[in-house]
């Protein structure tokens, strides 16, 4: 999971949109919880009195003989109703003959008919728990309230009370006949949001986020990872068609910076190389001119010291007139079998008499600019036979990348020389052969052919001779 939030921008956003999702219906419910029992007392307390209203003009509108059955048909789980035949004045007392009634069991469909309704002695029912005297002190109504006619159905006033913090009420109200309606109700509202219904529209409402989360993600990460794979080609040396710019402002002008950069880039390279060229080329003629003075001197070790000297800058300039021209052609990028190729290397090499052998390993395609790439391993191999006798090549898969690794058996290189052979002209004189030596570029070359394809040149000293090693990175 780490490893996915870490590399999906889609997790990410689905994540922070469910995380404001769950904080807002935290604040929602925080925000509604007092609201929403409220809302439910009141609901149940107008049932109430609405049934009690409506009971009292039954009973009204009936025999007496029919009393009986009508208060046990209108009893409910939470309810219960009864006959008194003075006014309820002690609102304790009530209170116990209500929690009383509330105690007895509903009857059954064949004690119903005509069946009295069995006394209870109040002062045994059993109390809630907690002191409701105190809960009802609390809420304003420790005795008898009076409800006006406006206030519930009846056209007559009623006696109200709480009888306890469950949301528990009580009713008395005054028949025709002179006698009271008693009604007392009890039932723990449930307060609790975490319904079925809540959990399903949670859920839907988290599906749809996250759908709605990964198309985001995925319009963003698609030009972004387009970018990436352009900048990584280019990096490589690669000619990257320029990206489309449209989308988003923060996308497009991405895109625009990015194509921009890379026709800057284009052009810097270009500049470079035309001018390497023309330097180049414009050297030739005082180099002619100089050579046929030279031929005037009289004094033959003078002569012999300049003919040297002008054969020597000749060969430099021959040298960067060839890397220029290279420079400036643009190979196509495209796949190989680099252990093939390597290995046709070697085997050209050994053919016209170089000790040249190719340690056989697993093929390994990569996409590449192969005549560059074959340039930049023949210059490290041609080095490796002239300065150590010898050279064993092979091509290896490391962790990160493909490594092309040239050895020899000659007397290696100084540490503090392993960077400065690299420069341009750049040659040793005591651990290389200057008379046999190259112009310097050889090293230079290589390398810049490997940073070309995102890789590098490395040198190490082995435990006989050196090791060049060109590290190509795995493309993705």
């Amino acid at each position: 999971m780490r490893r996915l939030w870490a590399r999906s921008l889609a997790a990410q956003i689905i994540c922070a949109l469910l995380l404001a999702l769950g904080l807002s219906q935290v604040i929602s419910f925080m925000i509604s919880w007092d609201e929403r029992g409220r809302a439910l007392f009141m609901a149940a307390k107008n049932e109430f009195l609405i049934r009690t209203a409506s009971l009292a003009q039954l009973l009204e509108a009936t025999p007496a003989t029919l009393e009986n059955d009508i208060l046990n048909a209108s009893d409910t789980a939470y309810t219960r109703f009864w006959i008194s035949r003075d006014e309820p004045v002690d609102s304790t007392a009530w209170r116990r003959e209500a929690w009383a009634q509330l105690a007895q069991p509903l009857p059954t469909l064949q004690s119903m008919n005509g069946a009295r309704r069995p006394d209870r002695d109040a002062s045994q029912a059993p109390l809630p728990s907690g002191n409701i005297f105190a809960a009802a002190a609390a809420m304003g109504h420790l005795t008898w309230t009076t409800l006006p006619a406006h206030a519930w159905p009846l056209s007559r006033p009623a006696k109200f009370l709480y009888l306890d913090e469950s949301k528990g009420m009580g009713i008395a109200v005054r028949l025709a006949s002179g006698a009271w309606l008693n009604a007392a109700y009890s039932k723990t509202i449930p307060n609790s949001m975490w319904t079925s219904p809540t959990a399903v529209s949670l859920a839907v409402t988290a599906a749809i986020l996250s759908l709605i989360a990964i198309f985001v993600a995925r319009s963003i990460a698609r030009p972004m990872r387009r970018l990436a794979v352009a900048a990584e080609a280019l990096g490589r040396g690669e000619t990257v068609a320029p990206l489309p710019e449209s989308g988003p402002d923060d996308i497009r002008q991405t895109a625009e910076a990015f194509n921009r950069m890379q026709g800057r880039l284009q052009r810097f390279v270009d500049d470079r190389t035309r001018m390497l060229a023309a330097i180049g080329h414009d050297l030739r003629t005082p180099l002619t001119s100089l050579r046929l003075r030279a031929e005037f001197v009289t004094d033959p070790d003078v002569q012999e010291k300049m003919l040297k000297t002008i054969s020597e800058i000749q060969t430099m300039t021959e040298a960067a007139l060839a890397f220029a021209r290279e420079e400036a052609t643009a190979e196509t990028t495209r796949t190989v079998d680099l252990s093939a190729l390597v290995e046709s290397l070697c085997d050209d090499l050994a053919e016209i008499g170089h000790t040249v052998a190719f340690i056989d390993g697993a093929t390994i395609t990569y996409r590449c600019r192969p005549d560059a790439l074959r340039r930049a391993i023949r210059n490290l191999v041609e080095n490796a036979v002239r300065y150590g006798g010898c050279a064993r090549v092979r091509v290896a898969r490391a962790a990160k990348s493909i490594d092309i690794i040239v050895e020899d058996d000659g007397p290696g290189i100084p540490e503090e020389a392993m960077e400065q052979v690299f420069a341009p002209f750049y040659r040793l004189e005591d651990s290389r052969n200057r008379e046999t030596g190259g112009v310097g570029l050889g090293l230079s070359i290589a390398r810049a052919i490997a940073r070309h394809h995102g890789g590098d040149v490395v040198l190490s000293n082995g435990v006989k001779g050196l090791q060049a090693t060109i590290s190509l990175p795995l493309l993705s």
